[in-house]
């Protein structure tokens, strides 16, 4: 059963999205003493993520995990990188301590950086009784194609029932891309999309009806809950 999501649609795109991620943030420090996130790339959450190191001053990075939800096989340093965007928007000027960040490598072999990326979250998981490392938000974008994470229409990541990380390679871009699967992301608390205002509303509608040939429209939680919020 698709999981209805709660759809926010904003003009305080930037401010309203770092008090989503605020709230959810110390609501999982206050019951679990800690809070675990994944970043998405590209240009939309870039303003989100600047904004979050500039106010966050209460909040205690030592106590948070972040992870990333997909990274492009390029050096860290490289323009094209989703940890270099993070690191420069929001890691660097918050101060974020190294050991609260587990980036992908993606100068590395795609199916050995995707191996090394789930054994060290599958270790964490483990440390804490749980099947699946659970995240208590993944952000998450949409491409115009209907893609999320790096989970490309057509590619073979999609059908993926046991990996939760995977090597993706994607024939448009002619490009392996490292990225989360639907079980480790379906298998967070909160999921939330960030949408920009140039995205087209017939595509955002027809995932939100759930139109499975949008792999965005397969985001659908087991058992937490899912947000959009739409920049108007």
């Amino acid at each position: 059963m698709k999981t209805k999501p709660q759809v926010i649609r904003t003009e305080n795109f930037v401010v309203d999205a770092v008090d989503f991620i605020l709230e959810q943030a110390h609501k999982a420090i206050g019951e679990r003493n800690g809070f675990r996130i994944a970043l998405s790339g590209g240009n939309t959450p870039a303003p989100v993520y600047a904004r979050l190191a500039a106010i966050a001053h209460d909040l205690p990075w030592e106590l948070d995990y972040i992870t990333f939800g997909d990274e492009r096989c390029v050096l860290p340093d490289n323009q094209q990188s989703n940890f270099r965007m993070a690191r420069e928007t929001l890691l660097a000027p918050a101060a974020v301590p190294e050991k609260s960040i587990m980036r992908m490598r993606g100068e590395i072999d795609p199916q050995i950086a995707a191996r090394e990326y789930q054994d060290r979250l599958d270790l964490m998981a483990t440390q804490r009784g749980e099947a699946i490392y659970r995240h208590d938000l993944i952000l998450l974008g949409l491409g115009d194609d209907g893609h999320t994470a790096s989970l490309f229409p057509g590619t073979a990541a999609l059908e993926e029932i046991t990996r939760r990380v995977a090597a993706n390679f994607v024939p448009k871009l002619n490009a392996w891309r490292l990225t989360f699967t639907f079980p480790l992301i379906n298998h967070a608390g909160h999921i939330l999309f960030l949408v920009g205002a140039s995205k087209s509303p017939e595509l955002i509608e027809r995932v939100l009806e759930g139109d499975r040939q949008l792999p965005a429209a397969r985001v659908n939680p087991t058992a937490g809950e899912l947000t959009w919020m739409i920049e108007e």
